[in-house]
């Protein structure tokens, strides 16, 4: 137990052996840090299109921050959480609260008032910062309405230099025109206590919080960069994903504190920008979610710029389809990483050695110097090689529990500090992971299951399909039937419902699986964090059917 309250359920002798054998920095990751701004105070940190600062600079508003953080009385364990758009505001944040032993609870612009509320009350946040306006909505008047049944919430920060600020809040720029802290004036952190908690993407329920030690992401989720990219200080890569997100934990404590590189930044996803982001700043590498490569190798602009600074992109947050990956490959003119990777603690992904077929069918051979896996079955017995069952995992990665959530604790995690995902797949002879789908991710119509994933992939190989996603439509008979929406690319006519299913089925999806209805659309909507948010999807579509939907009817959005 620390300052906290979070306990570790990753036996100690185990953290222990990480630390011993060197996989663990077993440092701060505010020292880690402070080390690179020794290197090289001058290189880049945070880069974007209008902004650049250096480490040396980083640090001068990291202390200042940290100083106003305290004087407020921010003292070790204390969570502050806050909801904001990518810049380097996110980075001296992250590390001004490493400084004071502090904890941050960041999530991704999007989220309306109930997940707000669910995600303050949940990690106790002491502190809330948000930008004042956010799609039109004022977030102080939502931060203000909980505020009565938030009882851990005492300090309110705005990140807006552009208003009045309303009675009771704090400016972050005002923050950051203390003096700086000195080091004798920071406390004593230890390596082993939590500094981040990761927010799920909250596709089946409500999201939750997952607890991360600074060695857990130093030495687990920052080692996992450093296996694609040994040089650390040459390390250049663009976030297309919120800081906020799990995937876009890496980009602070990851890239800045474990590498020493540097940081590239959209202030939020949009095509045109990534482009020229590209063009301009010419990262090393991309991160993005399936949907956000789909688009922007969809969009003829991005022919015409110079790709050749590209080492990969890194596709991760959900699995991407075999078409998507053979036109990103064309289109970015790059290798490709597929990441198999969740805030519970997983990752797995494909490297630069991989030829493209593997890449296509495989998600990589697990690093145990990052994350081992185990596939088991019902009753968590591990299962021979070869055979379909739970992915389980376990390693330098792996978080210390969840948060506030003992039930989620006793149903995803066991003694030994397994986390059992809920993901499906199997370990093939040549010691590749490949995945099968999700336990729950599957649509039961008339008793026969299907996978929507199957369905997805198969879609998105037709040539004038973008990007295509699955969700069930209920129905009195048979349970559910099967939706097919689809994002298609500008110009193409759009294939009837008898079409595509005909070209499914040539396709080899039997004639039991194939969707009874196809809705078009002009983009899939998208969760916070940047995934295809299907329970919108499914509402939208719901709403659709009791107004007038005819069975095998043909719709467009």
């Amino acid at each position: 137990m620390n300052d906290s309250g979070i306990i570790d359920l990753v036996p100690a002798e185990v953290r222990s052996q990480w630390a011993r054998n060197g996989t663990y920095p077993n440092k701060s990751l505010y020292e880690l840090f402070c080390e690179h701004v020794r290197r090289h105070p001058d290189a880049p940190a945070v880069i974007s299109l209008d902004h650049t600062i250096t480490y040396l600079r980083l640090l001068d508003k990291v202390h200042r921050l940290a100083s106003s953080l305290k004087a407020l009385g921010i003292v070790s364990g204390d969570v502050i959480a806050y909801q904001l758009p990518n810049s380097w505001h996110s980075c001296a944040i992250d590390l001004a609260a490493a400084a004071l032993g502090a904890i941050v609870a960041p999530f991704p612009p999007g989220r309306g008032r109930l997940d707000i509320h669910s995600l303050l009350q949940r990690c106790d946040a002491r502190v809330i910062i948000v930008e004042r306006e956010h799609a039109k909505i004022d977030l102080c008047e939502v931060i203000e309405s909980l505020r009565s049944t938030l009882l851990s919430l005492r300090i309110l920060i705005v990140d807006d230099i552009s208003g009045k600020v309303p009675k009771g809040w704090h400016t972050l720029d005002d923050l950051f025109q203390a003096e700086p802290i000195g080091s004798a004036h920071l406390p004593a952190v230890s390596p082993h206590s939590p500094v981040r908690f990761l927010i799920s993407s909250g596709t089946e329920s409500e999201p939750k919080w997952v607890a991360y030690s600074h060695n857990a992401l130093a030495g687990g989720r920052g080692r996992f960069l450093q296996r694609i990219h040994p040089d650390g200080s040459a390390f250049k890569g663009l976030y297309l994903v919120p800081l906020g997100t799990a995937f876009g934990s890496t980009a602070t404590f990851g890239v800045l504190s474990w590498l020493g590189g540097s940081v590239v930044l959209l202030r939020q996803f949009d095509v045109a920008a990534a482009i020229q982001t590209i063009a301009e700043l010419k990262p090393a590498y991309i991160f993005g979610v399936p949907t956000m490569f789909q688009r922007i190798a969809a969009d003829p602009a991005l022919s015409k710029i110079d790709t050749s600074s590209l080492i990969a992109i890194i596709s991760g947050g959900a699995k991407i389809d075999e078409a998507s990956i053979r036109r990103c490959t064309e289109a970015f003119g790059c290798g490709f990483i597929s990441l198999y990777g969740s805030a519970d603690g997983v990752n797995c992904h494909t490297t630069l050695d991989d030829d493209l077929e593997t890449i296509l069918r495989k998600t990589g051979r697990p690093n145990p110097d990052v994350c081992s896996l185990r596939i088991v079955d019902d009753q968590k017995c591990e299962v021979p090689r070869g055979c379909i069952g739970e992915i389980a995992a376990r390693g330098p990665i792996s978080p210390m529990q969840y948060v506030n959530a003992p039930d989620l604790d006793a149903l995803y995690r066991d003694k030994e500090g397994w986390v059992y995902t809920g993901d499906l797949g199997f370990i093939d002879e040549d010691g590749y992971l490949v995945l099968s789908g999700r336990k729950k991710d599957i649509i039961i119509r008339g008793g026969v299951n299907i996978s929507p994933a199957q369905i997805e992939n198969l879609a998105v190989s037709h040539p004038a399909v973008v990007s295509a996603a699955c969700v069930p439509v209920a129905d009195p008979d048979l349970g559910h039937r099967v939706c097919l929406c689809l994002v298609l690319r500008d110009g193409v006519e759009r294939p009837s419902l008898s079409q595509f299913t005909r070209y499914l089925h040539e396709q080899g999806l039997e004639t039991s699986k194939l969707p009874e209805y196809l809705r078009y659309c002009r983009q899939l909507p998208l969760n916070p964090a940047g995934k295809v948010d299907k329970k919108q999807l499914t509402a939208e579509v719901e709403f659709t059917q009791q107004t007038s939907i005819p069975r095998l009817a043909q719709y467009a959005h």
